[in-house]
């Protein structure tokens, strides 16, 4: 019969087996082993599997980085056809391919200087009112050792000269003018905003890119919105609608995410805002650093879907003369500047330190508002743009005139009787200056030029260089006798002596900044072009 188990059989192993002494061997080996410190060998597994599973995740990374660069380069070439209007012959996509493998920051304009400035033009688009009005006016400023960013922003009611032209205007119709003047196959509108920029600022001018209404809104939405902190409640009931009409936008304090179209109104947004145009520019800027921000995080650049997205708007929206082979770079260095310290700066007329005043021009029975230098010239816009990286070099500038103490004295030679008045102002109000007195004296002859003299033998450099370049002036070390005569028994630093060719910097009337924000309305504004 066959013998079954007895279940209540804990252990069938026979003690006296050779089963028994092999096991018995092995459990006094392993503990002599850890007795002695050394780990018990056992069976270790082949590693062939690990390494297949390494292979294939490193060609999956060749093949995927392979294929993204490959998709990077076909859309930034097809980008280029699109957009680059002033290049004769654009890259071919071999050439793009080779750009990206290739080309760095340090092959871009600009960058021998270690310093890059784009132009940066907002535009309503063909379709809309004020159609190329650049309503938006930025520098932005890339510091290629530092990998710092910089935006100064130009108020649109700057009045200025165009280029080659004997026409006055506000330098939002500055590229209008040349859309419709100027042959813009070369892009020659755009260079007339180039230069126009480059002669208020002193700045070279490395490149320049237009984005329309519609591709701004866009942009926003292809990367699924842009974070921002609004500082103020807003509420404006005259925001420009659709056929010249009226909307309410409104805006709470506080975190929003934004989508295309309420950040285009958070943009433009003026009439609730107490600072006018200056606070529109500021929001400008925030949301230029947000949507860079929100371009290279890592959900959206590596989102081949999102990408395909906003590489199609920007074909369809933008000018620009970045040449195809040039992107590949910008990307580059982009990708490393540091977006959260950007000096944002802009040029207003808000409060007593803005280098910009308002005025106006009357063209027949119209009255149009507009900003001014508050000295003779562009100089201190131009030392604002120029260390715009260390403003702290202006405000040493500052102490060292403040040290020299010096004492002005004026004598007027230009003709027009008011012309002292807004002088004796300018040094007084807006430069500082604690002593300036004005000389009676009896030689009535006229002067063309306007000249300071140096009475302390060049003991003073900081003051002189100031009233030279800011109203300006020519500079001598030799007061004549009719200086002498003029100042009697009085003492004087310097003596400034007002000629006629000042008299048109400073022969336009000052009004207020409440007369510049009463006036037109973005969809009414006034093209003094048309005038």
């Amino acid at each position: 019969m066959r013998q079954t188990e007895n279940p209540n059989q804990k252990n069938n192993l026979d003690y006296g087996s050779p089963d028994f002494a092999d096991a018995k061997d092995i459990f006094a080996a392993t503990a002599k082993n850890r007795l002695a410190g050394e780990k018990p060998e056992f069976r270790r597994r082949p590693k062939t599997l690990r390494y297949k599973l390494i292979l294939y995740l490193l060609a999956f990374i060749i093949i995927g980085g392979t294929a993204y660069g490959s998709f990077f380069a076909y859309k930034l070439y097809f980008l280029g056809k699109k957009v680059s209007i002033e290049n004769s012959e654009p890259s071919s996509f071999l050439e793009t391919m080779r750009s990206i493998a290739s080309k760095k920051p340090s092959d871009l304009r600009g960058a021998d200087t270690d310093r890059i400035n784009i132009l940066l033009l907002g535009v309503a688009g063909n379709d809309k009112p004020g159609k190329f009005l650049t309503d938006t006016i930025i520098v932005a400023s890339l510091d290629l050792k530092t990998n710092r960013v910089a935006l100064l922003s130009v108020p649109r009611d700057l009045y200025v000269q165009i280029p080659d032209a004997k026409i006055w205007t506000k330098i939002n119709s500055v590229y209008q003018y040349g859309l419709d003047n100027l042959k813009d196959e070369n892009g020659l509108a755009s260079q007339a905003v180039k230069k126009t920029v480059t002669g208020i600022t002193g700045l070279d001018i490395d490149y320049y890119i237009v984005l329309n209404f519609n591709g701004f809104e866009k942009v926003i939405d292809d990367i699924g919105g842009i974070n921002i902190m609004n500082g103020r409640d807003i509420y404006d009931a005259r925001y420009p609608g659709p056929n010249f009409s009226y909307e309410t936008f409104e805006l709470s304090k506080g975190f929003h995410q934004l989508d295309g179209a309420t950040a285009l109104k958070y943009a433009r947004e003026r009439h609730d805002d107490p600072e006018g145009d200056f606070g529109r520019a500021k929001r400008q800027q925030q949301i230029m650093q947000a949507t860079k921000n929100k371009i290279f995080s890592a959900g959206t650049f590596f989102n081949v879907f999102t990408l395909n997205d906003l590489f199609k708007t920007l074909g369809e929206n933008i000018r620009t003369d970045i040449p195809t082979e040039d992107f590949a770079g910008f990307f580059e260095l982009v990708k490393k500047l540091d977006t959260d310290n950007i000096n944002n700066v802009v040029v207003d007329a808000w409060n007593e330190d803005s280098l910009l005043k308002v005025s106006h021009v009357q063209y027949g029975p119209t009255r149009a508002f507009v900003l001014i230098p508050r000295v003779g010239n562009y100089g201190e816009i131009r030392e604002l743009a120029e260390n715009i990286f260390d403003l702290n070099k202006i405000k040493r500038r500052r102490e060292e005139i403040s040290k020299e103490d010096a004492s002005i004295a004026i004598i007027n030679k230009s003709g027009d009787a008011k012309i002292i008045a807004k002088i004796k102002k300018i040094l007084e109000d807006n430069l500082n200056y604690r002593n300036v007195t004005v000389l009676a004296g009896r030689d009535r002859s006229l002067s063309g030029k306007t000249v300071v003299y140096d009475s302390t033998g060049g003991r003073k450099p900081f003051t002189l260089d100031e009233i030279a370049t800011r109203l300006p002036a020519d500079v001598s070390y030799a007061p004549g006798p009719d200086i002498s005569e003029a100042l009697q028994n009085k003492t004087a630093d310097m003596v400034l002596v007002i000629g006629e060719d000042v008299i048109e910097r400073y022969n336009m009337e000052e009004d207020t900044i409440e007369d510049l924000n009463k006036s037109q309305d973005d969809q009414m504004y006034l093209n003094l072009l048309d005038k």
